[in-house]
C-alpha cells in the first residue's frame, strides 16, 4: 500500500513540475508548485485539490459535471462586464495566435501583456479597481493586425464590415475618456451612465431606480430581488426588462449550462441535492426570481451533501447600483477536518449574537439555520475565476437569512496556495513595526486569517436584521460597503473575545493580535498598494478596510487613549498598536454605529460614513507605501488556473473515473476556455 501511494504521488510531483502525468492522487504541499507567472501587478498560481481521492465513483461524476457548468457561463461574465468585452477578446486572441505576428515586436508583447489582464479581469477594466487598462501597443499596430486577420477570425455582426468594427472598438480600447471605469461610486455623479458595465442600455440611474421602486411592494416579508437577473433597457421611449433565461438573454450559455447542470441531477447525492439542482435548472429556463428564492432555500437546506456549488448570478458589487448579479461559480467538497472548526462557530450562532455590542432591538432573538463549513474548492468560474474570494455567504436575500438561515463556507485550499506562494518575500519585514509584529503574525497569522473569514461569513453576514419596512436596498450604492464593513467588524470584535479560547478556536489571548496588527496595517497603509497613485479608492471591500480602520484610528486620536497610531521612523511611517483591548472596544463602537444605519436603512448617515472614511487616500503615504513596495518586486494580486479535469467513460457511456492535470498554463488555459467554452462569441 505505502509503495503504491508514493508512485502515485511521483506522478503528479511530475505534473505539477512540467511533466504530462494525469492522476486523481493530491501531491505534498512541499512537492507542488504554487507559483505559474507573474506580470503587470498580478502573480498567477495554481491550487491543489486534496483529499478529491476519496470521493466516491459517483461523487466524482457528479462533480466533474457541475465543472463543466461552472465553465459555460464564461463568456457572460465578459458581456455584463462590458457590451465590447467579447469582442475585443476574441480579436485579441486571434492576433496573439497569429502565425505571421512578430512575437519579439515591443507591439506584440505589450499586446500579450494587454491579453492577458483581459484575461484576469474578465473584461478591459481592472478586476479590483475597476479602471480600463492603458494599452501600450499602438492604435496602428492594432488596426494593421485586424485588417490582417482573416475574415472567419473577425467577430463581426450581420452587415458589420472591418472598417465598422474598428471603428466601434478603437475608442473604446485607446481612448482613455470612453468607458473610463466599469463602475463608478463617485458621489454626485450618475452612477448607471458613468459606468461601463453592461447592466443597462439607455436607462439613467433615477430611470432605474424608478422602474425598480414601482415594483416593489411596501412591507412585503419576502421581498423579490428585482433587476438580479436582468439588463434594464430603454428602446424606443419604453424601458423594459432583457431576462437572463433559457430563450432570453445569454441563452445559448444558458442552455449548455442547463444541459450540464441535468447530467449532474441524475448523479445527485441525494434527493434533497436533486431537488435543488432541478430548481436552479427551472430558474435558468424561466428566469423568474421567485423560483430563485425557492433555489436559494433548498440550496441552504441542503447541508448532508459533500459536494456543493455555486452556479449562477449571485453577486451584485459590478452594478453600481447593487442591484443586478454576475455570472459566478464555484464547485467544491467538504473539507470534513477543517469543518470541525466551523461547526462550533455555527454551533454557538446564538451566543455570539447575544453578546453583540449592538443595539438589543437589531439583534435576532433567534438565529436560524447557521451553516458553515470549510470547502475545498474544484472549479472556479466566472466571477470567481481567475481571482477568487476566500469565503462566501450565501443567499443574499435578507428574509431568507432571517426565516431559513444562511450557509457560509471558508475556501482553505485557496488560502493555502496564497500562504505557500507568499514566504519568505520580505513583505513583513518592510511593513512591520517591529520583529514582535513579524514574529506573531508568522505564528499566528495564517490561523487568524482562516477564522476571521469563518467569523464574516458564517456569522458576521448573518447576524443582526432590519427594522421592520426597512427596504433591503435602502442604503443604495453604499450597501456593500457597510455591509462588508458590518461582516468585517462582527469578527474582528469576536476574535478578542476570550470566547475564541474557551472554544478552542485560538490557542492563547495573544494569538488574535496577529490579526488585529495584519489587519490594520493592510487598511491603513498596504492596500493602497493595489490602488493607481492619485486615485481614491473605489472596490467595496477595500472601502470597508479602510472605513474600519480610519475611523478607529481617529477614534483613538479623538478620544486620546492612542490605541493605534502612525509612527515615523527612518524616513518610514508604520502602524503601531499601543493597546489591543481598547481597539476591540473601538471595534464594538463601530459595529454598533454600521448595525443601526444598516438595521435603520439610515442613506444619510452611510453615505457620510464611507465618504468621509473609505474613499479619499493619503497622497504623501501612498506615494511611499508604493515606492517601498515596489522594491519588494511582489504583485499586489493573485489569480489562478484551474486543474483540468478529464472523465473516463465504458464503450457503454458509464462513467470510470476521473483524473487531474495541474500542468496547465496561463495563457494555454484561456485560449482552451475560449474555444471550448465560448457559446456566445461570434463565429462563422
Amino acid at each position: 500500500m505505502k509503495k503504491s501511494i508514493v508512485m502515485a504521488t511521483t506522478a503528479l510531483v511530475l505534473a505539477s513540475c512540467g511533466a504530462n502525468k494525469e492522476t486523481l492522487t493530491t501531491p505534498a504541499i512541499d512537492d507542488f508548485n504554487y507559483t505559474v507567472e507573474q506580470f503587470a501587478d498580478m502573480q498567477i498560481l495554481r491550487y491543489r485539490v486534496p483529499e478529491i481521492e476519496q470521493l466516491s465513483l459517483q461523487q466524482q461524476e457528479l462533480l466533474y459535471y457541475l465543472t463543466e457548468a461552472a465553465l459555460q457561463g464564461r463568456d457572460i461574465l465578459f458581456d455584463q462586464n462590458g457590451k465590447y468585452n467579447l469582442a475585443i477578446r476574441q480579436l485579441l486572441e486571434a492576433i496573439y495566435t497569429d502565425p505571421n505576428q512578430d512575437k519579439a515586436s515591443a507591439d506584440f508583447k505589450a499586446l500579450e501583456l494587454y491579453l492577458k489582464r483581459v484575461w484576469v479581469s474578465n473584461g478591459i477594466h481592472h478586476h479590483y479597481g475597476g479602471d480600463k487598462f492603458v494599452p501600450a501597443f499602438s492604435q496602428t499596430y492594432f488596426e494593421t493586425a485586424v485588417k490582417a486577420l482573416p475574415v472567419e477570425q473577425l467577430p463581426l455582426r450581420e452587415g458589420e464590415t472591418v472598417e465598422t468594427l474598428l471603428a466601434t472598438l478603437v475608442p473604446v480600447i485607446f481612448d482613455p475618456a470612453v468607458d473610463a471605469k466599469r463602475v463608478n461610486q463617485a458621489a454626485g455623479e450618475d452612477l448607471v451612465l458613468t459606468s461601463a458595465c453592461n447592466y443597462y442600455d439607455g436607462v439613467t440611474q433615477v430611470e432605474v431606480e424608478d422602474f425598480y421602486a414601482k415594483m416593489k411592494q411596501p412591507n412585503d416579508p419576502m421581498p423579490i430581488s428585482y433587476g438580479l437577473n436582468s439588463k434594464l433597457v430603454k428602446k424606443d421611449g419604453v424601458i423594459y426588462e432583457d431576462v437572463y433565461k433559457v430563450g432570453g438573454l445569454y441563452s445559448a450559455a444558458l442552455e449548455k449550462v442547463v444541459y450540464w447542470l441535468e447530467k449532474a441531477k441524475a448523479v445527485a447525492e441525494n434527493d434533497q441535492q436533486r431537488e435543488v439542482i432541478q430548481k436552479l435548472i427551472e430558474f435558468n429556463q424561466t428566469g423568474h426570481l421567485k423560483t430563485f428564492d425557492e433555489y436559494a432555500i433548498l440550496w441552504v437546506k441542503d447541508t448532508a451533501s459533500t459536494i456543493d456549488f455555486v452556479t449562477g448570478f449571485t453577486e451584485t458589487y459590478g452594478d453600481p447600483l447593487g442591484m443586478k448579479a454576475s455570472w459566478e461559480a464555484l464547485i467544491n467538497f467538504k473539507n470534513v477536518e477543517a469543518t470541525k472548526r466551523t461547526t462550533i462557530i455555527s454551533d454557538n450562532a446564538q451566543w455570539f449574537e447575544d453578546h453583540s455590542p449592538i443595539a438589543e432591538e437589531f439583534k435576532k432573538e433567534e438565529v436560524k439555520g447557521v451553516t458553515a463549513k470549510v470547502i475545498t474548492a474544484a472549479m472556479l468560474g466566472g466571477d470567481c475565476y481567475p481571482t477568487t474570494p476566500i469565503g462566501i455567504n450565501l443567499p443574499n436575500a435578507n428574509w431568507i437569512r432571517a426565516a431559513h438561515g444562511s450557509k457560509s463556507v471558508t475556501i482553505e485550499n485557496i488560502t493555502e496556495a496564497y500562504d505557500q506562494a507568499s514566504h519568505g518575500n520580505g513583505f513583513l519585514e518592510e511593513f512591520a513595526w517591529s520583529p514582535n509584529e513579524i514574529a506573531l503574525m508568522d505564528a499566528y497569522k495564517s490561523q487568524t486569517d482562516n477564522l476571521h473569514t469563518d467569523l464574516h461569513e458564517c456569522l458576521g453576514h448573518g447576524s443582526g436584521k432590519l427594522l421592520p419596512g426597512v427596504d433591503p436596498d435602502a442604503l443604495k450604492a453604499y450597501g456593500a460597503v457597510i455591509e462588508e464593513t458590518r461582516a468585517d467588524l462582527f469578527g474582528l470584535y469576536f476574535m478578542a473575545d476570550p470566547k475564541m479560547v474557551e472554544l478552542g478556536l485560538l490557542p492563547n489571548d495573544s494569538a488574535y493580535k496577529a490579526q488585529y496588527y495584519s489587519y490594520f496595517m493592510n487598511g491603513l497603509m498596504t492596500q493602497l498598494t493595489r490602488v493607481e497613485l492619485g486615485k481614491n479608492i473605489e472596490q467595496s471591500h477595500m472601502r470597508n478596510r479602510q472605513l474600519i480602520t480610519k475611523w478607529v484610528y481617529h477614534k483613538s486620536q479623538t478620544d486620546g487613549d492612542r490605541a493605534v497610531e502612525i509612527r515615523e521612523r527612518d524616513g518610514k511611517q508604520f502602524v503601531v498598536i499601543n493597546d489591543y483591548k481598547l481597539l476591540q472596544k473601538h471595534l464594538g463602537e463601530l459595529l454598533a454605529e454600521i448595525q443601526r444605519i444598516k438595521s435603520t436603512g439610515d442613506y444619510k448617515a452611510a453615505q457620510n460614513i464611507v465618504e468621509t472614511y473609505a474613499v479619499k487616500v493619503d497622497l504623501d503615504l501612498h506615494k511611499e507605501i508604493l515606492e517601498r513596495y515596489a522594491k519588494l518586486n511582489i504583485a499586489p494580486y493573485k489569480g489562478f488556473v484551474n486543474p483540468v479535469y478529464k472523465a473516463s467513460f465504458d464503450k457503454n457511456g458509464k462513467f470510470t473515473g476521473l483524473s487531474l492535470n495541474y500542468t496547465e498554463g496561463y495563457a494555454e488555459q484561456h485560449l482552451r476556455y475560449s474555444r471550448d467554452y465560448s457559446p456566445l462569441t461570434v463565429k462563422k
